[in-house]
């Protein structure tokens, strides 16, 4: 049951950081009325990388609590 959320998170995540990806990429103006050069798109995207390696950190560790988790129950459950 926990490696199915921790793959359903994921694909979340993904989701999540692939729209606004697509979203800061395709943007010729912001919210502020800015132009968008190439330098302030590469800037949004490294604080996007920023972010999702902070993500991934944090999903790392889900998973090693899950997995350690996981072999508890199975050997339970062979015992």
């Amino acid at each position: 049951m926990g490696m199915r959320i921790w793959w359903a998170t994921n694909i979340v995540w993904i989701l999540i950081f692939s729209a606004l990806a697509v979203f800061v990429g395709a943007r010729n103006i912001d919210g502020a009325g800015v132009v968008q050069t190439p330098e302030i798109k590469m800037i949004t995207f490294v604080i996007l990388g920023i972010a999702v390696l902070v993500v991934l950190l944090f999903q790392l560790i889900f998973l090693y609590f899950v997995r350690k988790s996981t072999k508890k129950n199975l050997t339970k459950i062979l015992s």
